[in-house]
């Protein structure tokens, strides 16, 4: 990148975060495809399939931060991404064309407690990177490790909550109190529900490699750029490294919010967010030393905005609240008030 103009290195960088735009689209057509063939349901769908493959951008902005030995930008991104990535469904509910909130649409209960297990993986490693780096096994943090055995076991749960019998009973109630449809779906598919499962599965595949060869490409760019404006890596992997690698949540969401599935665009952030989080045993293993322990006090600051936020959504989901607020539910206007006054410039040093 030293050999490019700034013009040049910027022009890469959204050349990137289009190609990541294009790869959500097809995310999250074959996911809607495949979770109807596999019996997975739109939460588990979203959680497994899209949560997954939409952190690959920061799985390559990881491995290669770390790697080099950028650990402001590896822990801004991971830690700090939370609350931006969050603020995807603000946009959702804003443009979901209904008169109720995004989190009254939902007709599952499974998003309630994917937005716990967010906030649980958070409060862990907020609590984590206090320990002293001497506390390690190896390379790795206990922490780190913890974060993926919890991850595992939200998985775990919320397949079994999905065949429960008691769990079904709950959601039917909550399915009969609805206050207002969800959109209805404006696009589909298409060829991909006539295509067979094979071919379904090879256009996912496809899909997650551009969006893990545009996550290489964000990384690169988005380093020469914070170089040369002068940002710490940090800051610039909490904020607009952060919203680029959004954009597969945002692409993935909108278009399950056209197909009308409100729960399969939640399961994708919220299960975004946790993969997010169970990054930094990667990051452990490439930096060759525990990563939560070079956790600043603004990267902190914003994660714990991250669980604010996440929280917010939680009791929307249990509330469900009727009517929206300025064009959003009164969740989301919360989401938003608290992400302006919990800005950088206010955390503490």
């Amino acid at each position: 990148m030293t050999g490019l103009s700034t013009a040049a290195v910027l022009g890469l960088f959204l050349v990137a975060s289009l190609a990541t735009w294009a790869a959500g689209v097809v995310l999250a057509d074959t996911t809607d495809v495949l979770d109807d063939r596999f019996w997975l349901g739109e939460a588990l769908g979203g959680l497994i399939l899209l949560g997954v493959a939409g952190t690959l951008p920061e799985l390559a902005i990881t491995v290669s931060a770390a790697r080099s030995g950028d650990l402001g930008l590896a822990t801004g991104n991971l830690l700090g991404g939370i609350a931006v990535q969050t603020l995807v469904l603000v946009l959702l509910d804003a443009v979901s064309r209904s008169p109720t909130p995004l989190t009254a649409l939902s007709t599952l209960l499974e998003p309630i407690v994917e937005a716990l297990l967010v906030v649980l993986l958070l409060a862990v490693a907020l609590q984590g990177h206090l320990l002293p780096a001497a506390v390690a096994v190896g390379p790795v943090s206990p922490t780190s490790i913890l974060l993926v055995l919890l991850w595992l076991g939200g998985v775990l749960l919320l397949d079994r909550l999905r065949t429960s019998q008691r769990w079904r009973a709950v959601t039917e109630q909550v399915e009969a109190v609805v206050v207002a449809p969800a959109p209805p779906a404006t696009g589909g598919p298409g060829r991909l529900a006539r295509a067979g499962t094979g071919a379904v599965l090879l256009a996912f595949g496809g899909a997650a490699a551009v969006t893990l060869v545009a996550g290489v490409a964000l990384e690169r760019t988005s380093n020469a750029l914070a170089d040369r404006w002068g940002l710490t890596g940090v800051v610039f992997g909490a904020t607009v490294l952060a919203a680029a690698t959004a954009l597969p949540e945002i692409s993935t969401g909108l278009r399950a919010v056209r197909l009308g599935r409100v729960g399969l665009a939640m399961g994708d952030i919220f299960g975004g967010n946790q993969v997010q989080l169970t990054l930094f045993l990667v990051a452990d293993l490439v930096a060759g030393r525990p990563v939560l322990q070079t956790v600043t006090p603004n990267t902190a600051w914003l994660g714990g905005v991250g669980v604010i936020v996440t929280a917010l959504y939680a009791v929307g989901l249990v509330v469900r609240p009727r009517r929206k607020l300025l064009g959003v539910g009164p969740d989301s206007l919360l989401v938003v008030v608290v992400s302006a006054g919990c800005q950088l410039d206010g955390a503490p040093g």
